[in-house]
């Protein structure tokens, strides 16, 4: 083998290492900062729901009423443990990811945040009462609501927009001057909840 091309070969090779442990730091880097690439968002939601009392499936004998105040939290963001080595293209100073597309990582509806209005609610009236059975149906109906509406709240485009901010910062501080990122896919990943509830009425 020629003396300059035995010289290539190496440098070659010792440039494809360089560059498999710099991609390796950097991966390293970005997984540690998982905890930082997450947005968290309060979904204010009015529970509502009324429960009829009929004499005969004809004659609405009396109604009650049920009005509540409630808020969702929810915490979306990257699995950054999920980023592949043909995700991260590095050359010299310039860097090009791709990232997991964000998913919801922590949703929860707590009890704590339901607040009666007792100035529209009618729990009671003639023959008929709505019941704890009854609200949390009403509760249960918004939290699917809320659920299956993720998606055209903005959810995506923040926490891309969120994400995009700290780990340009991320990678400026590690000494890249060109950055590229961008997304596997816009959309919004989320366990499916398929609840079909109805307030029990009586006959």
């Amino acid at each position: 083998m020629r003396p300059y091309l035995l010289i290539g070969l190496l440098s070659s090779l010792l440039l494809t290492a360089c560059q498999k442990e710099e991609r390796g730091l950097v991966v390293g880097k970005l997984q540690q900062a998982s905890d930082l690439a997450t947005t968290e968002f309060t979904v204010d939601k009015i529970v509502h729901g009324t429960k009829t009392k009929k004499t005969a499936w004809f004659i609405k004998l009396s109604e009650a009423r049920f009005l509540a105040y409630s808020q969702a939290k929810i915490k979306a963001g990257i699995d950054l443990s999920d980023i592949a080595e043909d995700d991260v293209r590095i050359d010299g100073k310039k860097i090009t990811l791709k990232l997991p597309p964000i998913k919801v990582i922590n949703f929860s509806y707590p009890p704590s945040s339901f607040k009666e209005d007792t100035l529209v609610s009618d729990p009671s009236s003639f023959l008929n009462n709505i019941s704890v059975a009854d609200q949390e149906a009403f509760f249960r109906e918004a939290e699917l609501d809320i659920r299956n509406n993720l998606e055209y709240m903005g959810i995506v485009e923040t926490t891309q927009n969120h994400c995009q901010t700290m780990l340009h910062q991320l990678l400026r501080s590690l000494g890249y001057e060109e950055i590229y990122i961008s997304f596997r896919s816009d959309e919004l990943l989320i366990d499916k909840v398929n609840l079909s509830l109805e307030p029990q009425t009586d006959d």
